[in-house]
């Protein structure tokens, strides 16, 4: 009867704890899709959803039930009520160990958060190689490209842009690569190396902002033989070991390129990767499909924008206007690391949380069943102190414990982690240090009440209602 009793009531606390929790759990989803950019959805329709829910909370309140189930129904009632009966030894070794798996994994969850939030940080503050504010592209579609200087013109005469530009490729993005490069010197002729390809016709650098390090921007309109021409990257200059870049002959697909100048690496891909070897040319190499303006920052976004829209409209009215701002393009590029330091940061809060309300349990337990000891230590003379110290210093030795574990385990997994980076963060010693005086204060703060609410009560009522 006393097992039936304790299981059916660890049954009716995990159905109502259920209940509670798809309650809260409809109510937050839209909440967490919006912060995850995600459609996860709860289908309350399917017969698979309440059988796998119902079965997980039969199971837990099984579980949590069990123990109290088979433990209490042990006691001698003889022995209980004589005074006789102590709890093992076995059951407040399980308690702590208990604890400490909490704060294990809490601590463990608080250093992975801020190595990924480091790592984004990291990212960021990388020297992206170009000016994104007040640049904007546009797809060439329709009659974009045969009005294209008629559009160009209109855009900076009106005093909407400063300049503008055509490109293969947006400057957030990589669309074409190739192998088939040689130069002369090249040291194995047959090496497949793999260069970024772009192209573009003039005023690149004075719009995207990027930096002419050696020689000049390639501009077709001024030299004719620029639609045949060349700029490298740093990287690619020094790949190919040139002595002297500009002038130089690049072989692209079995045609001579001269090389006209060399630009300052900027970002192309993902920050967190090397920069590629890329190859910046003219027409005659490859197709333009966007167009780059760079907007005056003396006027209003919206009126850039809505005069913009009227020029585009006048010579492409087939197709609506659709631009994209080159900031939050790369901003996009730390979505997934954005995501899952996210993730991170709410499963930390949940393990604190829980680990804090164990905690405060397994005070509030420990002091209700030292109550006679703390009152007869006040009477023989303990301080409010003293009491404070024996009840908090078992929990924060058991915090330490979990530091320690945690730290490893925390170290390990991160490290594997910003394996997938090659312009990655490090993991600093302080950081741990950090963590462990994070946990001890929570832990002091959780133990703090349950043992200043002990400590002062008064002695005679505690060894009086022990009596």
């Amino acid at each position: 009867m006393l097992i039936r009793l304790f299981l059916s009531e660890s049954m009716l606390v995990a159905f109502v704890a259920g209940s509670v929790a798809l309650v809260l759990a409809l109510m937050v989803l839209p909440v967490f899709n919006s912060l995850m950019r995600e459609n996860l959805v709860l289908d309350l329709l399917d017969v698979r959803f309440w059988l796998a829910g119902l079965g997980f909370v039969l199971f837990t309140g099984l579980l949590a039930g069990s123990y109290p189930a088979l433990y209490l129904s042990s006691f001698r009632p003889v022995k209980v009520l004589k005074g006789l009966f102590r709890g093992k030894k076995g059951a407040a070794y399980s308690r702590k160990v208990l604890v400490v798996m909490q704060f294990t994994v809490a601590c463990a969850l608080i250093v992975s958060t801020l190595v990924i939030h480091r790592q984004i940080k990291y990212g960021q503050n990388r020297e992206d190689g170009y000016n994104k504010d007040q640049l904007i592209y546009m797809r060439i579609v329709g009659d974009v490209e045969k009005n294209y200087e008629l559009i160009k013109n209109d855009l900076i005469s009106s005093g909407t842009a400063l300049s503008v530009t055509r490109t293969s490729a947006p400057m957030t993005q990589g669309w074409s690569n190739t192998w088939g490069v040689n130069w002369e010197g090249k040291e194995d002729p047959n090496a497949r190396i793999l260069f970024e390809m772009y192209f573009t016709d003039a005023d690149w650098t004075k719009t995207v902002g990027t930096t002419i390090i050696e020689g000049r921007d390639l501009d077709i309109y001024t030299y004719a033989t620029d639609s045949t021409s060349l700029l490298l990257n740093e990287t690619a200059a020094s790949i190919m070991n040139l002595e002297h870049p500009i002038g130089g002959i690049v072989n692209v697909w079995g045609v001579d390129r001269r090389v006209v100048g060399v630009v300052k690496d900027f970002i192309l891909r993902s920050p967190y990767e090397p920069v590629e070897p890329m190859l910046i040319g003219g027409p005659a190499i490859g197709l333009y499909r966007i167009i780059h303006v760079k907007l005056n920052g003396d006027n209003r976004m919206t009126d850039n924008l809505a005069k913009a829209e009227q020029i585009f409209k006048q010579y492409n009215p087939a197709y609506p206007f659709v631009y994209h701002f080159i900031d939050e393009d790369y901003a996009r590029k730390f979505e997934d690391e954005q995501k899952t330091g996210m993730l991170a940061t709410l499963f930390a809060a949940l393990a604190i949380l829980i680990s804090c309300m164990g905690l405060f349990a397994l005070v509030a337990y420990m002091a209700e069943t030292r109550r006679k000891e703390i009152g007869i230590r006040k009477v023989l003379g303990a301080s409010v102190y003293d009491i404070i110290l024996l009840l908090s210093k078992e929990f924060l030795i058991l915090v330490v414990i979990s530091v320690a574990v945690a730290s490893p385990i925390a170290w390990w997994a991160m490290e594997k982690w910003l394996t997938n980076f090659a312009y990655r963060t490090d993991i600093p010693l302080w950081l741990f240090v950090a963590v462990g005086g994070i946990s001890l204060g929570i832990a002091l703060l959780t133990v703090g009440f349950q043992a200043i609410k002990a400590a002062i009560e008064n002695p005679v009522k505690s060894i009086m209602k022990c009596e």
